[in-house]
């Protein structure tokens, strides 16, 4: 019955009616305007499923009803039209904030005047905001399609720690293997640890921590859903490169013997084994800070390219004019710390970031006034694209939290029946 009516729908146009004010559409315009609920309604398959979207609908008109904030759409509407979102004047910001992300909007479209004011108000009070709990339950249905019910559920404990009770254990028992895995190679550079005995308790606990390591890679491989994303995965890349050199040093050291003279003499075995420390990053699968601080840099890369471009202008001016000044001008008498340009380079990294570790510093009286000059440009240059950083910083920290914070609910909810 709805198949008929839903080429009616494709020839006709569509009226959102949003808190008693109307909004007519074509059907086309509809499907491909950039919000995810109208977008999602033009897929819609019954008319069961439109009334999960919307209030309610009339069928002879061809019109959608939401009881939503009728002038916070007319200004998301204004948005996709000149392309520039701001807050609607007299409007609560966490209010309009709600109804962006009920049409499917992120607080990243906003203009940067607002998103600071955004910022401003959830740093204030943190509010917990629940997009849409029909959404949740679409993509749960599309995830049971694509495997069977055991697979899926395999899948959501070792990658989404906050998904069950089983996640939560699973993970803290991860983090202990991380934890230990780290005290093992950090105590092994000890000397008292050096003994034949100490040693080889320490093959046996490495042993059991890689083991663990590789199991848990091996079925987080096997349960993914697309196995070439799963290896393109930073994260799982990093899994690799921890896991990897344990097996290659025990290859080396089974087919050389423990004392040859290229096991004596193993600077690559020693540097595979160092680069086991990146378990460590292991640990943003369950620390909501490092995770925070991943996306941030991935959002942030044009910004960190900024600063590192505003560095490297600024060490190239200051670090010639400090060798000109402090060595250049009088080259037997000069200050040698200064003799070439890359030299003075180390001098205007550690003077612009106010370290100043001593090791060298200019001692002719303009070389002191162009240190003075380095270090407050640093200081100016380094504050700039900071600024933009930090909101990026404390907004992706609480779409991280809103999202820890739902998947918890779910838990708690679970827990209790």
């Amino acid at each position: 019955m709805f198949n008929k009516q839903k080429t009616k729908l494709g020839g006709r146009r569509c009226t959102l009616n949003v808190g008693g004010r109307c909004f007519s559409f074509s059907s086309e315009l509809m499907r491909r305007l950039p919000l995810r609920r109208l977008s999602r309604l033009h897929r819609c398959g019954s008319e069961r499923e439109l009334l999960e979207l919307c209030d309610d609908y009339d069928r002879e008109r061809n019109e959608f009803f939401f009881d939503r904030h009728s002038e916070a759409f007319s200004f998301i509407m204004l948005y996709l039209k000149h392309g520039k979102l701001r807050f609607v004047p007299h409007m609560c910001e966490l209010s309009f904030y709600n109804e962006m992300l009920y049409w499917g909007l992120e607080g990243a479209d906003l203009q940067p005047c607002c998103q600071r004011r955004l910022d401003e108000r959830l740093s204030d009070g943190f509010v917990h905001f629940y997009p849409e709990e029909e959404e949740e339950e679409e993509e749960e249905e599309e995830e049971g399609e694509r495997g069977p019910g055991w697979l899926e559920t395999v899948r959501r404990t070792f990658e989404e720690p906050t998904s069950s009770l089983a996640a939560q254990i699973l993970a803290t028992v991860s983090m202990l293997f991380v934890v230990v895995s780290m005290v093992m190679l950090c105590t092994s550079t000890l000397a008292d640890w050096k003994t034949a005995e100490s040693l080889d308790q320490h093959r046996i606990v490495e042993a059991v921590c890689i083991g663990w390591f590789t199991a848990e890679c091996v079925v987080r491989f096997l349960v993914s859903r697309d196995k070439c994303e799963f290896v393109r995965r930073p994260l799982n890349i990093i899994d690799l490169l921890a896991i990897t050199p344990y097996y290659i040093s025990v290859t080396v050291a089974t087919l050389t013997g423990e004392n040859s003279q290229l096991q004596r003499a193993g600077v690559t075995l020693r540097v595979l084994r160092v680069m086991r420390i990146f378990w460590v990053i292991k640990l943003a699968r369950h620390f909501l800070g490092l995770q925070t601080l991943g996306l941030t840099l991935r959002r942030c890369y044009r910004e960190m390219m900024m600063l590192l471009v505003f560095i490297c202008v600024a060490m190239a001016i200051f670090s010639a004019l400090a060798q000109l000044l402090e060595h250049g001008l009088d080259l037997e008498n000069g200050n040698q710390d200064y003799a070439s340009i890359p030299a003075a380079c180390w001098w205007v990294i550690i003077s612009m970031t106010t370290v100043g570790y001593g090791d060298m510093y200019p001692v002719t009286v303009a070389g002191r006034v162009l240190g003075g000059v380095c270090v407050v440009s640093g200081i100016v240059l380094l504050a700039l694209p900071i600024t933009f950083i930090y909101h990026s910083f404390v907004q992706c920290y609480h779409e991280l939290k809103v999202r820890s914070a739902r998947c918890a609910h779910g838990l708690s909810a679970e827990f209790m029946h």
